[in-house]
């Protein structure tokens, strides 16, 4: 098992804990399961409003401008044709949705190559507990500059020890986004350049994963 330090918001080393090997060992890490991962997070992300206007929709008359034949001139049925400058759009695109099926068990493989790699480049850090007595803005900037925070960073608490004064208190800092242990993306980690996690969202969050690697190995087995 890996062991990191926790540390306080201070700073200071507090104590240390354990994190399994099958979520945070380097051997973890899948770049082609990665790039699956934030590929189908940013499609979701993807509007799909683009519109065209077809010979239906672009302005103009649809009477025939001159007769079939006896004028010299090629025939044409409308003004609106995609022929034709101003005319309608020929296989244009449509409003759409981006979004397709990414199967959990490739989701959360993603997760734990995420975090793995986060832990191999020293940029996951985990503290005893992200609370401040007071909720503000300025004791939390000052909090990540103790943690040598100098980038952008993703805080992670644990939804049962969440307050609403950390919620005041993260929500202003620029570069910096809060999210849930159960909500926490690989898209989220391999955005921001460091991860801080409570001691308790890192537990748990290792807990769920390691259920979940035990029951997909326990099905290959069967499997085969």
């Amino acid at each position: 098992m890996a062991k990191v330090d926790v540390v306080n918001l201070s700073g200071k080393k507090v104590g240390s804990v354990e994190l399994p090997d099958a979520v945070f060992s380097p051997e973890q890490v899948n770049e082609a399961l990665l790039w699956e991962a934030v590929k189908h997070y940013r499609a979701s992300l993807r509007q799909g409003t683009h519109a065209t206007k077809n010979r239906k929709l672009v302005a103009g008359s649809g009477k025939k401008l001159w007769k079939q034949k006896g004028t010299g001139r090629a025939r044409i049925g409308s003004i609106r044709s995609p022929l034709w400058r101003h005319g309608g759009t020929v296989h244009g695109p449509q409003p759409r949705s981006y979004e397709y099926a990414f199967p959990r068990k490739k989701l959360l493989g993603a997760l734990r190559s995420a975090l793995a790699a986060k832990l191999a480049d020293g940029k996951l850090k985990v503290v005893d507990s992200l609370e401040i007595t007071e909720g503000k803005t300025k004791l939390y900037r000052e909090a990540l500059d103790k943690l040598d925070v100098t980038r952008t960073a993703l805080l992670v608490e644990n939804g049962k020890t969440l307050s609403q004064g950390l919620l005041r208190g993260a929500r202003n800092l620029r570069g910096v986004e809060l999210v849930l242990n159960n909500e926490v993306h690989p898209y989220d980690l391999l955005r921001y350049d460091s991860a801080i996690f409570s001691k308790a969202a890192i537990e748990q969050l290792a807990e769920a994963l390691v259920k979940t690697a035990s029951k997909r190995k326990a099905a290959e087995k069967e499997a085969a």
